[in-house]
This record gives C-alpha cells, structure tokens and sequence, in this order.
C-alpha cells in the first residue's frame, strides 16, 4: 500500500492534469464499503495538500473533485444501505465485515446525523456509517445534507497537513522545496497508512459485547 501510494503521488506529480480526476477517484473508492481499505486516500490527501502548496496542482479544484469523490462514495454505501435493508447482515460479501458493521450500527445508534460528520476521520468504521445509516431508513435528504457537510469539513482538514508542510518546506527549502516536501509528506504517508493498518486490524478483532448488535434476525 505504501509503494501503491507513493507511484501515485508521483504520477500525480508529473500530470497535474489527472490530479483532480484521479484524487476524486480515490476519495469514491475509500468512502464505499469493502473496498474502501485498498484505496489510500489519507495518504494520498497528504501528498496533494503539498503539492497544492508547491504550485503542482490548483488547490480549488482538487477540493471540488476531493468533495465530490467523498460526497458519491456515501451517497453510494447510503443507496445499498437501502436496497437491503436489515438483510445487509446476510450478505455474503459483507459477513467478514460483520464486527466492524456492529460497531458502525452501536456509533450510529448512540450520535445519530452527527456520525455521518464523525465517522469522516474513523479509519474503517467510516464506510460502514452510511450503509447502517440507509439500511436503518434515515432519511434521504437528512443523509444527503449530512453526507456534503460532512465532506466539505473533511477534505480541507486532510489537505491542510500537507499544505502547511508544503509552505513551511518552500520557506525553509529555496529552490529544493518541492524535494524537501515530498520527502516529508512521503514519510507522513507511511505513518499514516500504518497507523491506518493498526486500527483495521484492531476494528477487526472480535468483540463479544457487539453480539447483540448485530443481525437480530440472525
């Protein structure tokens, strides 16, 4: 995952042009279920707020298509939410997934609209929020409000490290910024898809206290 996020930050790098287009993607792919683990967007985020900060990429429009990405992977996690209803527990793709779903439903149960907002910066318990949020009949439009809200908080609080790195190592860097910032947001990548890995792997542990949460039809 590292090496995967670093080609990309690269490629990012050297086509500015797909910066936009291709982060957007990433942020789709990290907010949907299942799938969300193998798309490094936190990592990714960091990069891009440097290269924003570099003058490589046009910091309005990576927010746009970032906000975007971000909005339709819960809108789409929300829709199949849905479509099953309290039969999501029974889905064959989603039974490995059946802790991390209990806990998305306890965080659910306990903040109600403010989890949408919350689960934005809660590693791999935050794809699942909208899926319980659907599944449970939350309101469309009440989701949908929720869901851009939250995302127009989220991704400039991503970007800003990155950015902030990126200024700091264009004052201090002359004419070898952009290196010294890259370097930096490439070492901050790695901690954070470690720590990233950390807490999947701690979400994953079974928890004999979230039984009762799940499927009741079960």
């Amino acid at each position: 995952m590292e090496h995967l996020a670093s080609d990309i930050g690269a490629f990012i790098a050297r086509n500015a042009v797909w910066g936009g287009p291709l982060l957007g993607l990433i942020t789709f792919g990290e907010s949907m279920v299942v799938i969300g683990a193998f798309f490094p967007a936190t990592a990714l985020m960091l990069v891009a707020g440097g290269l924003v900060a570099a003058g490589v990429l046009d910091g309005p429009t990576v927010l746009a298509w970032c906000i975007a990405g971000a909005v339709l992977g819960d809108a789409v996690s929300y829709v199949l939410g849905r479509r099953f209803g309290g039969r999501i527990w029974r889905v064959a793709a989603l039974k490995p997934h059946r802790t991390i779903m209990a806990r998305a439903r306890l965080f659910f149960r306990r903040y109600g609209v403010a989890s949408i907002y919350l689960c934005r910066f809660m590693g791999p318990v935050r794809a699942f929020v909208p899926l319980i949020a659907g599944a449970t009949g939350m309101a469309h439009l009440r989701f949908q409000l929720a869901n851009l809200g939250s995302a127009v908080i989220w991704v400039p609080v991503m970007l800003a490290p990155g950015y902030l790195a990126g200024k700091g190592a264009r004052m201090i860097g002359g004419e070898h910024a952009l290196e010294w910032a890259l370097g930096g947001l490439a070492a901050a990548a790695a901690l954070a898809l470690v720590l990233h890995a950390l807490r999947q792997r701690r979400a994953s542990r079974p928890d004999p206290s979230l039984d009762a949460l799940e499927d009741p039809q079960a």
